[in-house]
């Protein structure tokens, strides 16, 4: 769905004090472009994580990534439906019982050529350690190969808005993008996986 100009200018006004907020500067290991989509994955601590990768791309990329959100949240009053819907054009999920109907969605996003924002713990985690990945990073990979799969690495949004939090606390976060993951083909699901982890947790080593 093509946004209104108000919802365009909502959208803008939003990363604006997304970065207010966090005063996370975009940091890039790789390329800030593509001519193919993206699937920019992260570790997740804090209801402000998408909003602080979508608001630390460039307004180009911005206008064609999309956040994948869980149903459940999103839907749970008219302004975060709103929000959801026109703003940040969210891919929602079922967390219950997503499956491989959710990945035929999310495949379906890359291949119109927008990109995604997707946390593949599962999740929200403590801020210090990054928990296993699930598998539907790597289903989505195997569905749609010629996307690129871009680690983000986010540090201290857990202090921005704590779990069971409400209003964000302003606080200096960090955001850095890496090297778009080299595709292997027939690469086991773990062994991908695991190397997907590493090359988010690398991140913070530098």
């Amino acid at each position: 769905m093509a946004q209104s100009r108000a919802d365009a200018a909502v959208a803008g006004s939003l990363a604006g004090l997304a970065r207010l907020l966090t005063g996370a500067v975009p940091v890039w290991r790789g390329p800030r472009s593509s001519d193919r989509p993206r699937v920019y994955y992260a570790n997740h601590s804090s209801h402000f994580d998408a909003v602080t990768v979508w608001a630390g791309l460039p307004p180009e990329l911005r206008s064609r990534t999309r956040p994948v959100a869980a149903a459940d949240y999103w839907e749970k009053t008219r302004l975060r439906r709103h929000l959801a819907a026109r703003v940040f054009r969210a891919v929602l999920i079922d967390r219950a019982g997503g499956g491989p109907a959710a990945t035929q969605e999310m495949a379906a996003v890359l291949r119109e050529g927008d990109s995604l924002i997707l946390f593949p713990e599962g999740t929200r985690g403590d801020g210090r350690e990054v928990a296993p990945f699930k598998s539907g990073l790597h289903h989505l990979a195997v569905a749609v190969p010629e996307a690129e799969l871009v680690p983000v690495r986010l540090s201290n949004l857990n202090r921005v808005l704590p779990k069971g939090e409400r209003v964000p606390v302003p606080v200096i976060a960090r955001l850095v993008f890496g090297e778009p993951l080299a595709v292997v083909p027939g690469e086991p699901k773990d062994a991908m996986l695991t190397r997907a982890r590493q090359a988010l947790l690398a991140l913070e080593e530098r």
